[in-house]
């Protein structure tokens, strides 16, 4: 085929696409955006979203576009995805069948920027949106290595949703012609904790958010106050002592929750404890980078078993509440909370945060939604098919809510 002089090709659309602020980016034409094809050519990484759903879920599939990946300056160095070995990577995408929105997220945990693909890209794209996700800025568990003074790495996870959002705006207008209509912010676990943060300080970004099972870190101190009971009961409930099972349910974690719980002792408590204690508190244990892994309960200083937040000192609190959250959303918030999850259970997280909104006088911008069954992540459900539930179509349904409740988009 002979391309008139002038003309514009596919390709050059593609090409010719820049991210403001980024550093390196580059574009793809891709003939699904979905997981379907982005699996087949390399432009997603299967091990990110790793046990966020439950094995066999169907998912949308058939959304052409372009994907552009990339990153943001940055001098931390955890994310190896495409042998960049760079921090503040991201992924934007542009569907061809365009609706006028765009929805941004952070991944949850220490996961990166595709972590979100098969449970919230895959469903937004297949509505028309545009999609822009963030790997936050530093990754891995060993996060707290990155930045000046405590909370550092935690303030960066913000500032890099805020600067994707922004940047993604203006992709948007560059390749579309004109900014979104409406703009969502969603997110799981911390990528939650990432949305209600948005909400309360850049409501001039957002429609409104959407968050799930998320994260909230308060004054009182959030995991630093809910991990070290259970790291201290666990290892003494394995052994048959009873009196450790009811210290547990005290705790916050609910009753039918407990077959997720070894799980949880051996692959998230005591790694999330550390990680968390030791970016916000590094002096507790020393010098030790990272805390010591599963120690016992009384065996000396340092040990996070045995952490103690209330006692720490004033600097360690002034560090907790400078990423902490107040509950004054500024924009329409649905938070949907798994009544089994046994890492942010609702006691202490999902229904702490609604209760900050309703002091803050908001009330009137949060629609909480409990999920009967519901474990932190679908991957969880494997355990007890009985008891558990995905919470997958609670996501996809609360989306719907939120976009009947903000507004509809248009179709250009």
């Amino acid at each position: 085929m002979t391309v008139p002089a002038g003309s514009t090709t596919q390709a050059d659309r593609c090409s010719a696409i820049r991210v403001p602020g980024a550093e390196y980016s580059v574009s793809s034409c891709l003939a699904d955006l979905t997981t379907t094809g982005t699996q087949l050519t390399g432009h997603t990484d299967p091990k990110d979203w790793e046990g966020l759903i439950v094995p066999g879920t169907p998912t949308p599939a058939g959304a052409p576009g372009v994907q552009i990946d990339g990153y943001f300056p940055d001098t931390s160095t955890t994310n190896t995805n495409h042998g960049w070995n760079h921090d503040s990577q991201f992924v934007i995408r542009l569907p061809k069948n365009w609706n006028g929105g765009l929805v941004v997220a952070g991944p949850p945990g220490t996961r990166e920027q595709y972590a979100n693909d098969p449970i919230i890209s895959d469903q937004v794209l297949a509505k028309g949106y545009a999609y822009a996700a963030t790997d936050k800025g530093n990754t891995g568990d060993e996060l707290y290595k990155d930045g000046d003074r405590p909370g550092d790495a935690i303030m960066e996870w913000h500032r890099r949703v805020t600067q994707l959002t922004v940047a993604a705006k203006k992709v948007t207008d560059q390749y579309y012609g004109r900014t979104p209509r409406v703009t969502y912010v969603a997110g799981l676990s911390a990528g939650g904790y990432l949305v209600r943060w948005q909400l309360e300080h850049h409501p001039e970004l957002y429609t409104g958010g959407i968050d799930w099972n998320a994260l909230t870190f308060t004054k009182e101190g959030s995991l630093l106050t809910a991990l070290p009971p259970a790291l201290r009961a666990y290892p003494r409930l394995a052994k048959g002592d009873r009196s450790a099972y009811d210290e547990i349910l005290a705790a916050g974690y609910p009753k039918g929750s407990e077959k997720q719980w070894g799980y949880h002792y051996n692959k998230q408590w005591d790694l999330l404890q550390r990680v968390v204690r030791e970016e916000l508190d590094p002096d507790y244990d020393g010098a030790t980078r990272g805390g010591t892994p599963f120690c016992p309960a009384g065996t000396g200083p340092g040990c996070d078993t045995d952490y103690d937040f209330a006692s720490r000192p004033e600097a360690v609190h002034r560090a907790v509440e400078r990423i902490s959250l107040t509950g004054n959303i500024k924009r329409p918030l649905i938070s949907i909370q798994g009544t089994l999850d046994a890492l942010t259970p609702p006691a202490t997280f999902g229904d702490v945060y609604d209760r900050m909104v309703t002091d803050a006088g908001r009330a009137s911008l949060h629609r909480y939604v409990h999920v009967p069954g519901g474990t932190h992540t679908d991957g969880l459900v494997a355990i007890d098919k009985e008891t558990y539930r995905p919470m997958l179509p609670s996501f996809v349904a609360a989306f719907g809510e939120l976009e009947t409740w903000t507004g509809p988009t248009t179709r250009p």
